[in-house]
């Protein structure tokens, strides 16, 4: 974030009265500036869309969308709750929640197909199945992709633990003999969680591959991890949207599944004779009733 405050404050006296009216904005309102199109930025501070091209061309990007991904990245750890909720409100302006958060997750998934890592997948798939034992770890809301995960590799895999996260010395009780030959897959999206980091490096440190689902290169997870399965997330919502993370593990469950088929097919017909035995699921009711 410095990096690209200090070029726009360093060039400042070198732009035009209307980029100058850009770059006050950005500098002071960072925040709202990463989520507004080149249209609502110009129209925001009274200049043209084109003056806005043409000012993040000025700083060395190839147009404003590369500028405003920029400024995504930057600050994706840095919004507050209550700066969320400010954006979220700004980006709503008046149009249907409905079709524009669904629209937004729709975006997510599809920017999340174009840019995740296939080898790095791949690679993620490989390391769970070959797993001596699987460690699996999201906290707040988080955990409920971490629950999911827990569900299905519980059924596909014999050594499974999903971490609870009630506190820091929990986790690590739980992690205590994580080591070679163990996958620890660790969830988490802006705010990062520290213990969920703290979680990784330990794994790492003992030896274990660690597997990371996260939103982007720059977040701390990838820097220790072995595998990085990015998804994105919208953090600009004071919801987090885990539309696109969901997605990246349902792949992951069935690509693991595929590569385990004949043991999954005698687990889930083994399952179906005890759901059947018990009366797990509800029947359909007789056609003569």
């Amino acid at each position: 974030m410095n990096d690209l405050i200090n070029k726009i404050q360093n060039e400042l006296p070198d732009f035009s009265k209307g980029q100058k009216q850009i770059a006050r904005f950005i500098l002071e309102h960072y925040d709202k500036a990463a989520f507004m199109t080149a249209s609502r930025l110009g129209a925001t501070v009274g200049v043209s869309e084109s003056t806005v091209v043409r000012f993040a061309t000025e700083l060395g990007y190839d147009g404003y969308p590369h500028l405003q991904r920029a400024l995504q990245e930057m600050i994706r750890n840095k919004l507050t709750s209550v700066q969320r909720m400010e954006v979220s409100s700004d980006r709503m302006g008046g149009r249907d929640v409905l079709q524009t958060v669904l629209h937004a997750d729709m975006d997510m998934i599809r920017m999340t197909l174009d840019e995740i890592d296939r080898d790095a997948f791949q690679g993620a798939v490989d390391a769970l199945t070959g797993a001596k034992r699987i460690y699996i770890l999201g906290v707040r809301s988080a955990s409920a992709l971490a629950n999911f995960v827990g569900f299905y590799f519980n059924l596909l895999f014999e050594n499974v633990t999903l971490v609870h996260t009630n506190s820091v010395s929990e986790i690590f009780e739980q992690i205590l003999r994580v080591g070679p030959g163990d996958v620890l897959l660790g969830i988490s999206f802006p705010r990062y969680s520290k213990r969920t980091l703290s979680a990784m490096r330990y794994a790492g440190d003992r030896g274990a591959r660690v597997v990371a689902l996260t939103d982007s290169h720059l977040s701390p997870l990838a820097r220790v991890a072995d595998h990085v399965l990015l998804a994105r997330s919208d953090m600009a919502s004071f919801v987090d949207s885990l539309v696109a993370p969901l997605s990246v593990i349902n792949a992951l469950i069935v690509a693991v599944g595929m590569s385990r088929r004949g043991e999954i097919e005698q687990t889930f017909n083994r399952l179906e004779r005890i759901w059947e035995e018990y009366d797990v699921y509800e029947k359909p009711e007789d056609d003569a009733n």
